[in-house]
């Protein structure tokens, strides 16, 4: 069995994925794109019909202000999917810059249209998991409008170990953080010296150590209950999902239940469930 593709083992934390939903998601990842550190993948406002899947590396994805400052609206890792957002309107509503070195997978955006017309499960589990990426940036929101930086700084430090336990599997509480001071800031609406203030602050607490890039949150439940940290990534809800290999029909016909009553397998191999590896 090949190696799971990023955006197939970034789904199949959600949900066991068949033969075919498997190869479907593989089948978009075909164009690679290599990026340096620092290096632009699209404007905001550029014209694209291109998404990309990110298979290795980190992004943010960020708009610029008219005082000259910037605003990083969120970071991209391994599995993610991005510009999503340029879905509605053809252009990019954010600059994709590579925080590091960073691989691709390009696709297009019609071949997105067609994974959710052959594979109706799919595109409802990509949609709860947008939903869910959501929810989280609308409590970094909240967290910039209502709370200090010290707050700011150990949410998003939180998120972002919630995000890499399911897209890069990182276990425990030590994960690598190549992000400048100046990127942190961008997100949380802090200036450079705030947040080497903040990150002082909750070190001296011996709440969070970093050395260079690593960055270890030595008590994350503490440091959760202290800051009301809700991790919103690590379970998306799939109970609602349509069933694999229904393509509606059923739904059309009053009924959701296929006639051999293999739950919309119809007896073939493709959509039979393939356990992650």
């Amino acid at each position: 069995m090949p190696e799971e593709s990023p955006l197939e083992a970034r789904l199949s934390q959600h949900l066991p994925l068949t033969y075919s939903e498997r190869d479907a998601l593989r089948s978009l990842e075909r164009r690679e794109r290599l990026y340096q550190a620092g290096e632009i993948v699209v404007h905001e406002g550029e014209e694209t019909d291109k998404l990309y899947v990110v298979a290795s590396g980190w992004l943010h994805g960020s708009v610029q202000l008219k005082g000259g400052g910037r605003q990083v609206l969120r970071f991209y890792f391994v599995g993610d999917l991005t510009t999503t957002f340029s879905i509605a309107w053809g252009r990019s509503a954010a600059t994709l810059t590579a925080v590091s070195a960073t691989t691709l997978y390009e696709l297009p955006r019609q071949a997105f249209g067609r994974l959710f017309r052959d594979h109706p499960r799919l595109g409802a589990l990509l949609y709860g998991v947008s939903a869910s990426e959501h929810v989280a940036m609308a409590d970094r929101l909240t967290s910039v409008g209502r709370t200090d930086g010290i707050t700011r700084i150990a949410t998003l430090l939180l998120d972002i170990r919630s995000r890499l336990r399911v897209t890069d599997g990182i276990d425990g509480a030590t994960f690598e953080l190549p992000l400048t001071q100046q990127d942190l800031g961008d997100a949380v609406g802090l200036t450079k010296t705030h947040v080497s203030r903040s990150l002082k602050v909750l070190a001296e607490a011996g709440l969070v150590d970093r050395d260079g890039k690593i960055i270890r949150i030595n008590d994350v439940e503490r440091l959760s209950q202290m800051v009301d940290f809700q991790d919103r990534h690590s379970h998306v809800a799939t109970d609602w999902l349509p069933p694999y290999g229904s393509n509606g029909a059923g739904e059309a016909n009053g009924s959701s239940k296929p006639a051999n009553g293999s739950n919309g397998a119809n007896g073939d191999i493709r959509h039979q469930v393939l356990p992650a590896e």
